[in-house]
């Protein structure tokens, strides 16, 4: 039996690629953590004595870690795998919310990604949009954009998925061809 690398794995199922959201998404759990701990040293501004600088940096270092959890558990479980199937989304909202997005890789008609601003290009993150049968899938704050971008582009030609281009023919024409086709 081969391994299953994810609980809804099928058994004749490959997966091609895993990737998550840029780090940088836990930046507000980790600016709450920080002022945690910055506020645990405050008591010893009023009674400068070791201990109570100790004690005060080791409760705002367990707070700040408290507060920073759900930001980490947010990130590390919010995962995107791409099989010779299917493209699943697992976005993980809280410490006890979880989405799930199923579709299909022969849904996806077309791959672009955007790196706007200062901070994306200087962190390296972008956004990964793609136009699918039933909608936008747009997937923001991920690391690498351009490269996740290529190496889907890649799985969907590997896999023999392409978008499909509709000829677009004027309604003259549709009509003269139907005159012929009754000749």
């Amino acid at each position: 039996m081969p391994r299953k690398y994810f609980e809804d794995q099928f058994d004749d199922e490959e997966v091609l690629l895993v990737f998550r959201k840029h780090p940088v998404v836990m930046r507000r759990g980790l600016i709450y953590a920080g002022l945690a701990v910055l506020l645990g040293v405050v008591p010893s501004l009023f009674k400068p004595e070791y201990s109570v600088y100790i004690i005060g940096l080791l409760c705002g270092l367990g707070v700040g870690g408290l507060v920073f959890l759900p930001s980490w558990v947010a990130w590390h479980f919010s995962v995107f795998i791409v099989t010779d199937k299917r493209l699943i989304q697992i976005t993980q909202k809280g410490l006890f919310h979880r989405s799930v997005i199923d579709m299909g890789l022969n849904q996806i008609q077309m791959i672009n990604y955007e790196v706007a601003g200062l901070q994306e290009t200087l962190l390296g993150f972008g956004t990964i949009m793609m136009q699918t049968f039933v909608g936008d899938l747009v997937i923001r704050e991920v690391g690498h954009p351009a490269k996740i971008q290529k190496q889907l582009l890649q799985i969907l030609r590997d896999q023999g998925v392409a978008a499909v281009a509709t000829p677009v023919v004027p309604a003259g024409e549709i009509l003269q061809q139907e005159a012929e086709d009754e000749a």
